[in-house]
Order: structure tokens, then C-alpha cells, then sequence
């Protein structure tokens, strides 16, 4: 598993009632949930961070 930092982060109080409420819905922590956001951000931008190994499925050509 990923090594996890505390990290302190002051948020509008009605921003973060809504984050809550669907990870309430979502069945996540709040942390859980801003993580999951966090990602889906990155991922969607294209700025996710590379895995050690790759991503790429096992067989496919190597980029050069």
C-alpha cells in the first residue's frame, strides 16, 4: 500500500457538508472520499501518477 501523509486542508464549511453527505451515500469516509475525487481528477486530466511497473497490460509493445 501507498505511503499516506496527514495533510491539513481548510475547506468552505458548506463544500464540505456536501462532500460528506455523498460519501455518506457512497458508503466512504470523508478522507475515502476526497481521495476518490482527488484521483478521478487526476486520472481524467491525465496526470495520474505512473505505478511502479506500469500500467500497461502484460504483452503490449513497449513505447520508445
Amino acid at each position: 500500500m501507498a505511503e499516506r501523509r496527514p495533510f491539513l486542508l481548510r475547506v468552505d464549511t458548506e463544500l464540505l457538508d456536501a462532500v460528506q453527505r455523498w460519501a455518506n451515500d457512497e458508503l466512504r469516509s470523508l478522507n475515502g472520499q476526497i481521495e476518490y475525487l482527488l484521483r478521478d481528477a487526476l486520472n481524467r486530466s491525465g496526470r495520474s501518477p505512473k505505478k511502479p511497473g506500469g500500467d500497461e497490460p502484460r504483452g503490449s509493445p513497449r513505447k520508445s
